[in-house]
């Protein structure tokens, strides 16, 4: 997932090694999660390997997950290499209920 520019600031220095580790030394190139291989090509539903100009197609790419969706922890142990599909089915539990919150913020809850 591409960082939020209000976000940058919350990452280390070291960010790109420390992406560049966990995509191609310790998950070889593969998500952690269902191990479909980075900038492979698949179909969009079914998920098999395609060629690039067949129709329904996208390409892999490989990102790191926060866990615990902080992105100042940076421990090896709260970071996974992910594909789009997976990234995006962890986080989004996270953004639903952030999204829920902002929706609520300033508004007064009564209680009967």
């Amino acid at each position: 997932m591409p960082i939020k520019p209000e976000n940058k600031k919350l990452y280390p220095k070291n960010w790109k090694q420390i992406s560049e580790y966990i995509r191609f030394e310790r998950a070889k190139n593969k998500c952690e999660f269902c191990g479909v291989v980075n900038y492979s090509f698949v179909d969009k539903i079914t998920r098999d390997i395609k060629l690039e100009h067949e129709d329904n197609v996208v390409q892999i790419i490989l990102t790191v997950a926060h866990l615990d969706h902080n992105p100042s922890n940076c421990d090896y142990a709260n970071l996974k290499a992910l594909c789009q599909k997976c990234h995006n089915n962890y986080d989004r539990p996270h953004r639903n209920h952030t999204r829920l919150n902002n929706k609520n913020k300033g508004v007064l809850k009564l209680e009967l």
